[in-house]
């Protein structure tokens, strides 16, 4: 099972929007400087995803919860998005270059592949959307901000 907290935006009538912060795998490594995903999270710090969770125990906004997905689902997920467009790119490539035994009929076909291939994905991702093993569960729930303290005398 594959865990993240996240943080109630909002709860209404047993839907939780939640906000997870995105982590980059390099935070941490000696490469970083170096590193291509290092490079483009400074390009585009987008930090932050919403999401919508199920959940019938009322939520406060600023409560910290931790989701969870399974592994397996998770990898489907990323095969469906990743090598699908991938598969059509190369299949497109290779049928425009075998039937008209040109460079820019292969470009054309590995265009129209990669096209045909996010569309595929695109669909069947939506049908998957809707399946519930396929959608996050709440594992833990942390304590609402109003009922922490924190001492003020020091």
């Amino acid at each position: 099972m594959m865990r993240e907290w996240a943080t109630v935006a909002s709860w209404q009538q047993g839907i939780a929007t939640l906000n997870c912060e995105q982590r980059s795998g390099c935070g941490s490594c000696g490469a970083k400087n170096t590193c291509g995903t290092a490079v483009l999270n400074k390009i585009n710090p987008q930090s932050q995803h919403q999401l919508q969770v199920e959940i019938a125990q009322p939520l406060e906004p600023g409560q910290r919860v931790e989701i969870g997905i399974t592994e397996a689902n998770l990898l489907r997920s990323a095969v469906l998005v990743y090598l699908t467009p991938l598969l059509g790119l190369i299949v497109g490539g290779g049928v425009g270059q075998s039937l008209m035994h040109s460079d820019a009929w292969a470009a054309l076909g590995a265009l129209v592949g990669a096209a045909a291939g996010f569309m595929f994905a695109r669909f069947k991702a939506k049908k998957l959307s809707d399946r519930q093993d396929y959608q996050p569960i709440v594992l833990q729930v942390g304590l609402p901000p109003s009922m922490i303290r924190t001492p003020t005398n020091i």
